[in-house]
């Protein structure tokens, strides 16, 4: 073996060396451990789905703001306790109609 020969070993290990390192390292960043690419895009999932949950509540707390806004006048009051709890005054009947 002479001496050219032997040098493009050493640099095929000396690069090999680096490759190796690259993939493990790679290999690593993408499917294990917490930092993970494939936990990064389930941490992602669960925000958007947290988000939509979020904003349902916030629609929800609006809905419910109104209706006590509505509440706060007798009429609606009476309105809603007949409509919701059935109440009646005492010389009334109630037929209920289900559809």
């Amino acid at each position: 073996m002479n001496f050219s020969e032997f040098w493009e070993t050493i640099k095929i290990r000396k690069w090999g060396k680096y490759v190796v390192t690259l993939l493990v390292f790679l290999v690593v960043f993408l499917f294990i451990g917490e930092q993970s690419l494939i936990q990064f895009g389930k941490r992602g999932r669960e925000i958007r789905r947290l988000e939509e949950q979020r904003d349902m509540y916030l629609q929800e707390t609006e809905k419910a703001q109104r209706e006590i806004q509505t509440l706060h006048h007798p009429d609606s009051l009476e309105r809603y306790a007949r409509e919701h709890y059935y109440m009646h005054n005492s010389n009334e009947d109630i037929f209920l109609i289900e559809e």
